[in-house]
């Protein structure tokens, strides 16, 4: 799927927002903290796991036997499945801090944070500020998307043939217009370095059977109702975004996992310039992806980013925090 265009966890099955099988750290070089081993380096985040305390016998805890989780979100920024240079000055921390207060707004909805003044473990100093300490998950092959708004890969194909990933949608639509209802289009989790693919909920039947497959359409939805009409009080519009969940290991109960809500999962719109006409300026990355469409042929390794494309993003990414959360 193309959009929203987020940047997932890996996919292991175990952390929260992985899936399948482990993959070794490669993409990013994560930095050394004390206590914590790392086990995963993403597009843009790494995982880690406590490392063995002193003196103890047995190996270091893996992702499949972890009571915890070290989320760490970097500064790296990609576009088009390539990870770019240079990164996003303070983007780690961003995004964390606004997942942390998505989570707090939707109080109502299981997650997998993990209270850091209560755990066995802490989040070490110097990554504070852009990590999470979560609770593995079995998490769903399934990146659940949800779209209240016509735009991007969906309006594309309505233009061709009427519909958004196979859902028929009314006559007479334009780019950017809001849906007459929230629409739910799931994709598979494809492994690190392959495409997303969009998916019929007939398909994620599939994957996860019925009753799954309904709760994680059902709970996508109201999470993203619930999340639009915050965003709405604040002046701005969620367009579209993608969550990801997985099965508690000790209770089962579908659980919200992953970042949640950020400029990189979602697409976001200022309402009052949105009302006066202008449908294509969103509070997340696009301004490195309209450059790099202008600037790179998609063949060979993408070209460094302009100081001035890395400074308008990162401005972008902290007018949104600012307009959300100052209240």
């Amino acid at each position: 799927m193309t959009a929203p265009d987020g940047t997932t966890a890996p996919a292991d099955g175990t952390a929260g927002g992985a899936t399948r099988q482990a993959t070794p750290v490669t993409p990013g070089t994560p930095r050394r903290l004390d206590g914590w081993t790392p086990v995963y380096s993403g597009k843009v985040r790494d995982l880690y796991v406590p490392a063995p305390v002193a003196g103890s016998v047995g190996d270091a805890a893996t992702l499949a036997d972890t009571e915890h989780v070290l989320v760490v979100a970097s500064d790296r920024v990609s576009a088009f499945d390539q990870v770019l240079e240079p990164g996003i000055p303070g983007k780690g921390a961003l995004l964390t801090q606004l997942s942390l207060w998505w989570f707090a707004q939707l109080a109502t909805v299981p997650n997998h944070l993990v209270d850091p003044t209560t755990a066995s473990v802490s989040l070490p100093a110097q990554v504070r500020d852009r990590a999470m300490l979560v609770k593995p998950l079995d998490m769903f092959p399934v990146e659940c998307v949800v779209r209240g708004y016509l735009v991007g890969s969906g309006w594309a194909e309505y233009r061709e043939h009427g519909t958004v990933c196979g859902i028929p949608l009314p006559e007479g639509l334009s780019n950017g217009d809001r849906l007459p209802e929230p629409i739910y289009t799931p994709a598979y989790k494809a492994p690190l370095g392959e495409h997303d693919e969009n998916i019929s909920f007939e398909r994620t039947v599939e994957l996860v059977g019925t009753e799954t497959a309904s709760a994680l359409r059902d709970r996508s939805l109201e999470i993203y109702r619930l999340a639009s009409d915050v965003a709405e009080a604040r002046g701005v519009i969620l367009a579209d975004t993608k969550f990801e969940f997985g099965a508690d290991r000790a209770t089962g109960e579908i659980t919200l996992g992953d970042e949640v809500l950020t400029s990189d999962s979602s697409r976001f719109w200022d309402a009052e310039v949105y009302a006066s006409g202008n449908r294509t300026q969103s509070f997340d990355k696009q301004i490195v992806r309209d450059w790099l469409s202008a600037h790179w042929d998609g063949t060979g390794e993408a070209p460094a980013l302009p100081d001035d494309i890395v400074a308008r993003t990162a401005a972008r990414y902290r007018e949104l925090i600012e307009r959300l959360t100052a209240r």
